[in-house]
């Protein structure tokens, strides 16, 4: 029997490729519509894919055929094609790679749950039989209503809240909620949706759901049918949320807009911030971005009249907030003062939990040689080995690499006065509970490797056993503090603003600000540093995190950093030496363009060279890149990462 093939149709798949044309015959493409699930030939195997558009013309090449649609209804809206067509633009990746971000597998393919439970409704109660603490905030109201403005004429339009705390976050967006038909909400952490989710649970009832990378895939393919049939108008979820196929968007909301969370790694480095205003656009939708600490960047598109600023009315009690110059204090350890020290008596005299923040893990930072001051290194990352006294071991915190016993001599001179310096949480527990003679517990990754260390841990939180904390920033970033404590102290300050960003400053203070933010409002913190001089500290001890944002912006204008300019950075990674054909693309590049580098390092057998772009116009930093990518186009042997906004 013969068949006509009447249409061509370009099919993207979820691989590193462009779409591809594929012809239909005519009984077929009465089934299909733009955005629906179809299999068809690729590599010598069939793949499933999604149909992009009918394509223009008949292609001069032989053609496969699409097998089959496997979908009753198109998986991607027109609003969503148009945000895969930007992303993959605006990042420099192909549209295959964004697809495959864009939907889980489970859209392909459906897995069925094993066990069907019937969802326990959350309580606002915790184990104490108090209220949730989200229910005990006094919201203002009427900063809300040209939010409802806007979501009731379906207009796009993007607000930045700036909130006094994370619980006022949190009432202020479930108000916000009261008034739409449909919304997605993101934020940054897994372990922080809990919360969240249980306290909007409690208004909107099965509306709701979850969608993030710790489902399981029989409840992602579940999470996925309730939306596309409308039984779920609510989404609340990570970074990847804002790619469910909610129809008819009303509001998108991005709570810690400001967290580095929402920013991908891997290719498509996309932020999940910048897409959600995008797509807000698409979606003609009202878009809410909302911290304790917003961004520069959300800051200044508000000075620009992009964004508009929302803020709270009167006045907020906050703990108290000391700087400790620890050049002139007395130290009892050489990471902790005598006034941090006594303060923390004092509070855990008076039965109340106190926090130490110390952001390195392990026991001991470094392995030196007191003769000639070699330091054990990574021999693939040239960092030095961390000392881990549970298990006696020297590891490394970037790629895993480990020794499991400890040098008896010196590598290089072969000398035996070799010593462990520094300190880490591991050492801190076990000074702190010999100088204050109390319990304490131990908070961070090292501790939380499973989802069931995560629920002991909460259980040890909500006792009384544990009067101190110590741990690293995870403590107040990825973990939800069943209850504020009443002091806490930040032993290595200077850590934040000393690492090779641009942004350290501002990172230190929302570092910071989060940690205050798990205090009591009549508590203290204790900011321990050697650079009391630096402007960070003015402004926080009035946390004047505005006047702070106005003077980070007139730092970056004058040194053209982001907002003023923006940034690209190519890595090259080859087998082979590849910077004289680095080097010779350079002098192609526009004059505008400002590159710093490039760097090169060998790791692994690896050769990589980095290179960062920078520039005034979005239009010729995009020009740069494709210059750079168009150098490993036929080559099998480099292959290139690109990272726009780094």
């Amino acid at each position: 029997m013969i068949k006509f093939y009447m249409k061509f149709y370009d099919v993207l798949f979820p691989v590193n490729l462009g779409p591809l044309t594929y012809r239909c015959d005519d009984e077929l493409s009465h089934q299909i519509k733009p955005g629906m699930i179809v299999s068809a030939p690729l590599k010598n195997r069939v793949s499933p894919g999604i149909i992009i558009a009918e394509s223009q013309g008949i292609p001069p090449v032989s053609v496969k055929d699409i097998q089959q649609v496997m979908s009753d209804v198109p998986v991607l809206s027109d609003t969503l094609m148009n945000l895969l067509r930007w992303i993959s633009a605006y990042y420099a990746a192909e549209q295959g790679l964004v697809l495959k971000n864009m939907l889980p597998r489970e859209t392909f393919i459906k897995v069925k749950q094993r066990k069907k439970k019937i969802p326990s409704r959350s309580t606002s109660l915790n184990k104490e039989g108090e209220r949730h603490p989200f229910h005990d905030i006094h919201i203002d109201t009427n900063i809300a209503s040209d939010i409802n403005a806007s979501i009731k004429q379906q207009i796009f339009k993007t607000f930045l809240f700036h909130a006094p705390s994370s619980a006022y976050e949190a009432s202020f967006l479930r108000a916000v909620l009261m008034n739409v038909d449909s919304a997605i909400i993101l934020v940054p952490e897994v372990s922080l949706i809990h919360d969240l989710f249980s306290f909007l649970e409690e208004t909107f009832g099965d509306s709701i759901c979850l969608f993030h990378s710790g489902l399981s895939k029989g409840k992602k393919t579940e999470a996925i049918e309730r939306i596309l049939s409308s039984h779920a108008r609510i989404v609340v979820g990570t970074r990847s949320a804002i790619f469910t196929p909610v129809k008819k968007v009303s509001l998108i909301a991005v709570l810690h807009e400001h967290s580095s969370s929402y920013k991908q790694e891997n290719t498509p480095c996309y932020n999940g911030r910048d897409v959600a205003v995008k797509r807000g656009y698409f979606e003609k939708a009202t878009v809410l971005l909302s911290s304790i600490c917003p961004s520069v960047e959300s800051f200044y598109n508000c000075s620009k009249g992009k964004y508009n600023l929302l803020k709270p009315t009167g006045t907020v009690k906050r703990p108290k907030m000391k700087i400790i110059d620890m050049r002139f204090e007395k130290l009892l350890k050489p990471y902790v003062t005598k006034s941090v020290i006594s303060a923390s008596l004092r509070h855990v005299r008076n039965e109340h939990k106190v926090m130490f923040i110390m952001n390195r893990r392990g026991y001991a930072t470094v392995l030196q040689c007191m003769d000639c001051n070699h330091k054990e290194e990574c021999p693939h990352c040239r960092v030095p080995l961390v000392f881990h006294k549970q298990d006696m071991s020297l590891k490394c915190h970037y790629c895993g690499h480990m020794l499991t016993r400890l040098p008896q001599y010196c590598g290089v001179c072969k000398g035996f006065n070799i010593r462990l310096l520094g300190a880490g949480t591991q050492r801190v527990k076990e000074d702190i509970e010999e100088m204050i003679g109390v319990k304490t517990l131990r908070i961070d990754s090292d501790r939380l490797r499973k989802k069931a260390d995560t629920e002991g841990l909460i259980n040890d939180l909500m006792g009384i056993d544990y009067r101190i904390l110590v741990g690293t920033r995870l403590m107040t970033r990825r973990l939800t503090l069943p209850e504020k404590v009443s002091m806490a102290a930040i032993l290595n300050a200077d850590q934040f603003l000393n690492i090779p960003d641009f942004r350290s400053a501002e990172k230190a203070f929302q570092e910071i600000l989060i940690i205050a933010d798990k205090i009591e409002p009549h508590g203290e913190l204790y900011i321990q540093t050697r650079m009391p001089e630096n402007y960070l500290y003015r402004y926080l001890k009035t946390y004047n995190y505005s006047d702070f944002l106005k003077e980070e912006m007139h730092r970056r204008k004058s040194l053209r950093y982001p907002p003023y300019a923006k940034l690209a950075l190519v890595r090259f990674i080859s087998k082979k030496n590849i910077t004289k054909e680095v080097s010779e693309v350079l002098n192609t590049i526009d004059k505008d363009i400002e590159i710093l580098g490039p760097s090169h390092v060998r790791e692994r057998g690896n050769h990589e060279i980095k290179l960062l772009l920078k520039s005034s116009s979005q239009e010729k930093l995009r020009s740069g890149v494709e210059v750079f990518m168009k150098l490993c186009e036929d080559s099998k042997e480099t292959r290139i990462k690109v990272d726009v906004d780094p």
